[in-house]
């Protein structure tokens, strides 16, 4: 049974952050329902459809900006109180506007996240967690890392207590109280939790996860362990996960799984066979989904999928087929409703057309007054810089609530601009003086009308590091422009790991000083993405990374006046080493630094390095004969002729090519770490073997793995 949606786009509101739009209860059953938004100028809109119109039922004065909405009300009742966090206020409204709570919680950070069950209130804020009930402070917790959202297991169900924290450190944390029951591991960044089925499912402990990598889980959370029952991982390379809810969108009486991505692809997944979800619908919209939920607004009878994007558009993606098999008498209706919503479209396009003129007349005038202060127009971006596993890439993503003109990007270390399949945009490079001002890369980004999100791949070079800039300019008058920087850290493309592989032959570094753990753990930060700005509680701190580009692994532990970092990479214990010395140099700190060096690690890197050197340089080998191959068929008429292999190279030209075009210099980018390998080795031992590396790269163009090693061994 295929899925049909049509597209109707109902009202905008202001800009909208992550859940923050939710469909009140309907009074009957198949009757529409109210949507209630919030957005971040802080105006809260409730409003139903009625013959193809918005109809508001509330809204109220602009104020701090709304960080979630969520419904609550009383257990085992319709949910159809509103409650929404700004700031680090909750404030309570009835579905009839009539506000009833204001509860300001005292936290000295804003709201992130909030869940409602009943009289319980489930807050966090970047790294604090606090449980609530009937506004008095019952549970608190300190997390180790960044909380991205927060839930509750079904109290009417469960009859225990059991929050669930997201946490950017891949790890979901089951409370009980105040204390970590268990912790679960999960494969990426979680950004958003929900109940699956919306009320735990059968169990009443089910519990859906979606990461900011786009993977998609269901894990029982029962009182001694969790299970995991099924995860799908984003082999489209799609967006991270924002919003996920559970409704019946095909009618078969099994509710389906929605999802919503930061790419804007809107996802259906359903339960054929009970156990994994089958994708059956997907719809791209231009911008991210902030928040979505199945239900019945546009017409009654009629389900749909209702969401919010980041712009603050409410759409929905509903079942009524646009085009009615109609008699004759219907025709004229459908006719002249046609023509009514065409003549009331016109009129309210000439209001706004006279209110763009009017508003651009006292711009014009408040400009030009002796007191006017700057009038400059604000916008907002939102962004997302983030290394991807499968490629050793870094994916830098704009979204800005306007179209956007152009996106200049500036560099002061050397990356490499990758090609992204969804990007459109037209761009440039300008040739850059890196002697005299550190420039490396300067690229302009010129976007198509109406492109309000812009997605870039970056690849950088450990050991040099260093700030990306994009200055960022929408297509609105006067002309103005934001400024967005991201860091590249030396160990720029390591990611956080839960474990590492102990039998690995590792180099050690070991620091021993004046130190505070405050100020190892600052410099662990610098060196390495994905560690929680805050020291971690306790007295030490561990951390295990794994190398995106060659699977190597580092581990570090450290706690005040020692540090111990260890790798199967002598490359890595290098760049830590310079680095560290560095940052203890400028802060004038005495750092003694000692190391160990395992031999037989080098010997397992260049083991680690060689199918990755291999593939490339048979790429390009391939790559090289595809122009010969063809000038042949061209002049034989066939390929009869031909061995398998170089059949198989034709039949593949296309693809070959797209490849190889997709890596720019992949195969320098290895020539240099295995360069940075040998010169690191007889650096550790005191040795400058610069001299020798003409010969490594005469070896590297011929390349065999046992001559590579026996140089390395020989040196």
């Amino acid at each position: 049974m295929d899925l049909t949606l049509s597209r109707a786009d109902y009202l905008q509101v202001g800009v909208t952050s992550q859940k923050t739009m939710k469909l009140l209860p309907a009074s009957k059953q198949k009757a529409t329902q109210k949507v209630v938004v919030g957005d971040q100028d802080g105006v809260v809109m409730c409003f139903g459809m009625k013959k193809g119109e918005a109809v508001p039922v509330f809204k109220t004065l602009p104020g701090q900006k709304i960080s979630r909405l969520e419904l609550g009300g009383v257990l085992n009742t319709p949910q159809e109180k509103i409650f929404l966090a700004a700031g680090s206020e909750i404030r309570g409204f009835t579905k009839r506007g009539k506000q009833f709570l204001s509860f300001e919680t005292n936290l000295t950070e804003s709201i992130k996240a909030m869940y409602i069950s009943g009289s319980d209130l489930f807050l966090s804020a970047s790294y604090i967690y606090n449980h609530y009930c009937d506004c008095k402070d019952q549970h608190y917790y300190l997390s180790g890392d960044k909380i991205n959202d927060v839930i509750c297991l079904p109290v009417e169900r469960l009859s225990r207590m059991m929050p669930v924290l997201a946490c950017q450190d891949r790890v979901l944390r089951v409370l009980q109280g105040s204390d970590v029951m268990y912790e679960i591991e999960v494969p990426g960044p979680p950004t958003v939790l929900a109940l699956h089925n919306g009320d735990g499912g059968d169990s009443g402990e089910g519990l859906l996860f979606g990461t900011s990598d786009g993977k998609l889980g269901l894990i029982q959370i029962t009182i001694s362990k969790p299970i995991h029952k099924w995860e799908i991982r984003n082999d489209k390379k799609r967006g991270g996960i924002l919003c996920i809810d559970s409704f019946d969108i095909m009618g078969d009486g099994v509710k389906d799984l929605l999802v919503g991505r930061d790419d804007g692809m809107v996802e259906v997944y359903s339960f054929e066979n009970a156990n994994e979800p089958v994708l059956r619908f997907d719809q791209m919209l231009s911008e991210s989904i902030t928040s979505l939920q199945g239900g019945c607004v546009g017409k009654d009878g009629y389900d749909e999928i209702v969401l919010a994007t980041y712009s603050g558009w409410i759409t929905g993606l509903t079942t009524e087929p646009t085009h009615k098999e109609s008699g004759p008498g219907e025709e004229l209706k459908l006719n002249q409703e046609m023509q009514n919503k065409i003549s009331s479209l016109r009129s309210e396009l000439e209001h706004l057309q006279f209110k763009v003129l009017q508003e651009r007349e006292n711009y014009q005038q408040s400009s030009q007054s002796s007191k006017a202060k700057s009038t400059v127009p604000s916008f907002s971006i939102n962004d997302k810089f983030t290394l991807n596993k499968d490629d050793a890439s870094y994916s830098l993503v704009l979204e800005v609530q306007t179209a956007i003109d152009n996106v200049l990007i500036q560099s002061d270390v050397p990356i490499d601009l990758l090609d992204v399949d969804k990007n459109s945009a037209v761009v440039s490079f300008s040739s850059c003086d890196t002697e005299s001002n550190d420039n490396f890369l300067l690229a302009t980004y010129r976007c198509q009308a109406n492109t309000t999100r812009l997605e870039l791949k970056i690849r950088s070079i450990e050991g040099q590091y260093g700030t990306l800039q994009a200055y960022v300019t929408p297509r609105i008058q006067p002309k103005t422009c934001q400024v967005r920087q991201y860091h590249i850290k030396p160990l720029s493309l390591h990611q956080r790991t839960h474990f590492i592989d102990h039998d690995r032959p590792m180099n050690t570094l070991t620091l021993i000083g004046q130190f505070s753990f405050a100020e190892v753990h600052s410099w662990v930060v610098f060196c390495l993405p994905e560690v929680p700005e805050k020291p971690p509680a306790g007295e030490s701190a561990t951390f295990y990374f794994q190398n995106t580009f060659l699977d190597t692994q580092l581990e570090c532990v450290y706690r005040k006046g020692e540090g111990v970092f260890k790798s199967d990479n002598i490359s890595t214990i290098s760049i830590l080493k310079d680095v560290l010395s560095k940052e203890a140099t400028k802060r004038k700190i005495n750092l003694n630094i000692s190391y160990e060096i395992n031999e037989v690690s080098v010997k397992h890197t260049l083991k680690l390095i060689h199918p990755k050197l291999e593939y490339q340089l048979l790429l390009a080998k391939k790559v090289q004969l595809i122009d010969a191959l063809k000038e042949l068929q061209v002049h034989e008429g066939n390929t009869n002729f031909l061995i398998p292999e170089y059949r198989c190279i034709l039949e593949e030209a296309d693809h070959l090519q797209e490849e190889y075009k997709k890596q720019p210099a992949h195969l320098e980018r290895l020539y240099g770490m295995i360069t940075d390998l040998f010169i690191d080795k007889f650096k550790f031992k005191g040795t400058n073997v610069k001299t020798k590396v003409p010969i490594l790269l005469e070896i590297l163009d011929s390349y065999d793995q046992n001559t590579l090693i026996s140089f390395f061994d020989a040196a």
